[in-house]
């Protein structure tokens, strides 16, 4: 089993994140202060510290060298990246912000875990880079992973291209873990999630009295990333001036923090990721030509779910055995599952497929998992051919369109996003490029 230290010094949160994480099998120990917390340390061996960011007697951030090889997981209620990047920059391990999800934070607690195994049970380097790669048996997957390990070995840029859900920043981890700089942090941002005004003060920092706010001179991530990986996922949606201060980066390896007229040098290895394409994006006038070119030394691309064959089923079998320890239950598929998992379209890819077993079972009242509660009865191939005898091809997009017009007066926005794979952003955006319309608040109200 695994041990853990709880460092909180609100009772309430203390308590209730202990039997949340008991209940999951894990020894606990907690305590409310930095003092008391350092004899813990110093006497026994944990699997991972959860330590507030403010605590009475420092800050959490203060028992990261006490903890040596243990990871060390950062709570902060100010949801403040600037305060996560200070504490990673530290040597935190991850961030989690309060008020936590509980899904969250066991996800985040099994990654460390599993990323961070006792120095006593560490395996082999062999089997530790074997299992850092991408799942799969497929060629495509198969010849993946090969250029992952080679691309590793470098400094490279790396540019992953793949449709959404395919796991573009699970390849980018596989590089920064295989390479020479996995003690240092990798510092992963989605470029989509980060307001225009704020995206160049986060990546590159600022000084105090640089605009409005800036009460304080800031680090960028670029800057906490300094030795380690700077991982930019969706990066095509970055506006055309952060794009020309990346392009300098990329070329002279220094950044200037806005409102400064010095710029300081940075070793970072940059890995990009989109599901656009770039090269047409620049074609318009939408993303810059020159730094496509940059970022176009290494290409990766990922293989959507549909054309990966039987890694469907073996990627359902990890998935449900993960589930089925997370929800303390003995789940299996049946034959039909089975079935339908092989002949659907998967528009949301490798996402659609975890979240899909998940819902499974959690919803399932037996043992056995059937295509109904994997919720993909709409789309399966034998129901397509009974209904559209005369079209015998399809192409993700009808799939994706199908999907959602057939579902959408049961279903909600966040649902209709889930089940796919993607976020409620991207449903939106492919609501538009594709005009599908929404149903009608109207006639629903008159029936």
């Amino acid at each position: 089993m695994s041990r853990i230290l709880i460092v909180e010094d609100e009772k309430v949160i203390r308590s209730a994140l202990k039997r949340l994480l008991e209940k999951y099998q894990y020894v606990i120990d907690d305590i409310d202060s930095v003092t008391d917390a350092i004899p813990l340390l110093e006497r026994n061996q944990y699997h991972l510290v959860i330590s507030d960011l403010r605590l009475p007697g420092g800050e959490g951030t203060e028992l990261i060298p006490y903890a040596g090889n243990t990871p060390v997981l950062i709570m902060t209620s100010y949801a403040s990246m600037r305060s996560a990047i200070d504490a990673i920059k530290l040597g935190a391990s991850d961030y989690i912000a309060k008020p936590f999800d509980h899904d969250e934070m066991l996800n985040v607690i099994s990654k460390l875990i599993k990323t961070h195994p006792a120095k006593e049970d560490a395996p082999p380097a062999q089997e530790q880079a074997g299992s850092t790669l991408l799942n799969g048996s497929c060629p495509p997957i198969l010849e993946l992973n090969k250029r992952i390990t080679k691309v590793a070995q470098t400094d490279a840029t790396v540019l992953i291209l793949g449709e959404s859900g395919t796991g573009k920043e699970l390849a980018a981890k596989s590089i920064h873990q295989l390479s020479q700089r996995a003690q240092a942090p990798m510092i992963s941002v989605n470029c989509a999630a980060i307001p225009e005004t704020l995206i160049e003060s986060e990546l590159f920092g600022h000084e105090k009295g640089a605009f409005t706010g800036a009460d304080t001179s800031r680090n960028g991530l670029i800057e906490a990333a300094d030795g380690g990986t700077l991982f930019l996922d969706e990066i095509g949606e970055l506006p055309l001036e952060a794009q020309a201060r990346l392009l300098r980066f990329l070329q002279e390896s220094e950044i200037r923090k806005v409102g400064s007229v010095h710029a300081k040098r940075v070793n970072v290895r940059l890995i990009a990721a989109t599901h656009r394409d770039l090269k047409t994006l620049s074609q318009q006038g939408k993303f810059r030509e020159d730094l496509y070119y940059r970022l176009y030394v290494m290409e990766l691309r990922m293989p959507p779910l549909r054309d990966r064959g039987s890694d469907i089923i073996e990627l359902a079998e990890v998935f449900l055995r993960e589930q089925c320890q997370k929800h303390q239950v003995n789940s299996s598929f049946s034959e039909a599952a089975y079935r339908t998992m092989r002949e659907h379209h998967w528009p949301g890819n490798v996402r659609e497929l975890q979240n899909a077993i998940e819902r499974a079972v959690i919803l399932a009242d037996t043992s056995h998992i059937t295509p109904e509660l994997l919720g993909l009865q709409a789309v399966n191939l034998e129901n397509k051919v009974a209904d559209e005898p005369a079209k015998t091809e399809h192409s993700l997009e009808d799939y994706f369109v199908k999907f959602v017009l057939d579902n959408q007066h049961h279903m909600n926005e966040t649902d209709l996003a889930k089940s796919l794979g993607i976020s409620r952003k991207c449903l939106w955006e492919k609501r538009q490029k594709l005009g599908i319309p929404r149903k009608s608040k109207n006639l629903t109200a008159t029936q």
